[in-house]
Parts: C-alpha cells; structure tokens; sequence
C-alpha cells in the first residue's frame, strides 16, 4: 500500500530530486522496486515523496555496488523495520568480500597492464630493428591465447 503525501510529482520533477534520470526510473518501476505511481486524467505518472525516498534509498544502494536483486533484499529489510540485524551484516560481509575479490582481481590486471606498457617502451625506444618485429604485447596476447589462458 502507498503511502499517503500531500502533493504529487510527475517523474520530470522526480528525477531531479533524486539524481536519477527518466529512464532509469521507469526502469525501476518495470523492475518493482518503485509502486507503479497513480497516473493523472491526462496519464502522466504520479509519485509522491514516499516514491522519492524509495528511489534516493535504492541509488544510494547500488553506489554501494548492490545488485538489483539485492536492493530488493534491502528493500524488503526497510519496508519490515528491520533494526540492527545480523541479515544487514551478512549482507554487508558478503559484499565486502566481493569488493576485496575485484580489488586483487583488478591490482592482478595493473600489473599486467605495467607489464605491457613497459614492454611497448622497450620496443619503441630499443634499436631501430626492434621496432620493425612484431609487437611483443601482441605476440604475449597470441601466446596465452594458443596456451588457452586469454
């Protein structure tokens, strides 16, 4: 049930209030993380602050790196009161460890990234016979790909 606010904001409006574009909130709506809004006799969508703050809560929850089907956990946690609770922790830990997973993930893919650049500077600054063989970055990339590690 929705709850009840004085006035009402078309999702122009909306959006500037919460950051989100038009888009993104109608996509929102199609995924029911936002009730479908009353609509106006001319059939513009009527949301009202309630909706706002549902739409804030949920951008708020992916710049937090929540998937969508997480927001929704979320979601559901709020709309119940939930007060400090070992499911949000469980949430929270789960998430963490994901970040530090990507993290390691991407200091692997720095290093490699150094790697090729440094091997580019080799080749580009070396003699001019160097830089007339093939690219060594392109030949690595050949050559994990021939060993199935690309």
């Amino acid at each position: 049930m929705r709850a009840t606010t004085t006035g009402t904001i078309q999702i122009g409006v909306l959006a500037k209030l919460t950051g989100l574009s038009i888009d993104t909130i109608r996509f929102y709506e199609r995924q029911r993380l936002v009730q479908s809004p009353r609509r106006s006799d001319g059939n513009f969508r009527l949301f009202c602050e309630a909706d706002a703050d549902v739409l804030r809560f949920v951008k708020s929850a992916q710049d937090l790196g929540f998937s969508l089907d997480e927001v929704r956990e979320l979601l559901t946690l709020r709309q119940d009161g939930a007060k400090a609770c070992p499911k949000m922790a469980n949430l929270l830990q789960l998430k963490l460890a994901s970040v530090r997973t990507k993290i390691a993930s991407l200091r692997l893919l720095e290093s490699e990234l150094k790697s090729a650049v440094a091997k580019c500077d080799v080749a580009l600054n070396g003699s001019p016979a160097l830089r007339t063989q093939i690219c060594p970055v392109l030949d690595d990339i050949s050559q994990k790909r021939r060993e199935g590690r690309g």
